[in-house]
């Protein structure tokens, strides 16, 4: 199989139902978006962390490409073809995995600043790009309609990964750097 098809020399690229549309849709956005975040958590994946994290996080990177394969579908269309879903048991599964991460860690009295440490680092770029990913799919849902349970599948993954860069500081013996906004005169 070749990997360049010419096909979308013009601009355009298909959809799984086969229709074109311009590389720019907000379908295509939407879906290039978490494309986008699924090699972010590969590369925080590839970092120094424990094993369930990263165990999760291949979890995650599979929900992923479920995720772009309902973007790549049009919904009057996606009946007819055999697309897994994102269900409620994704979803809890995300939350699950935050409480158990809060148990260990210090109570959150501020907002806190992305870093301290490089792994951090990376899991705030991807949490970001989460966040841009959901804001692509509230969009496209604005006119096209895409399952509830991918939205919050979406708004949830956004805060797994905001609570595992709190871990992963914890882990590192990193300092949580806490935004105390300057007081006005």
């Amino acid at each position: 199989m070749k990997i360049y098809t010419k096909t979308g020399d013009k601009g355009t690229t298909a959809l799984f139902t086969g229709r074109r549309v311009p590389k720019h849709h907000i379908r295509i956005e939407s879906y290039g978006t978490i494309d986008e975040l699924n090699s972010h958590l590969g590369l925080l994946r590839d970092q120094q962390m424990d094993s369930h994290s990263k165990e999760i996080l291949v979890l995650i990177q599979e929900k992923l490409f479920t995720v772009g394969s309902i973007l790549a579908t049009e919904p009057e269309r996606d009946k007819r073809l055999k697309i897994p879903r994102i269900n409620q048991e994704d979803i809890a599964l995300l939350e699950q995995e935050m409480d158990q991460m809060n148990e260990n860690l210090p109570e959150m009295t501020h907002f806190i600043l992305p870093g301290g440490h490089t792994t951090v680092s990376y899991c705030h770029i991807a949490r970001t790009v989460c966040r841009r990913a959901e804001r692509m799919i509230s969009y496209l849902h604005e006119n096209e309609p895409v399952p509830e349970t991918l939205l919050s599948y979406m708004n949830r993954l956004s805060d797994y990964l905001f609570v595992l860069a709190r871990k992963l500081s914890k882990d590192a013996n990193a300092d949580e750097i806490k935004w105390i906004p300057e007081k006005l005169d």
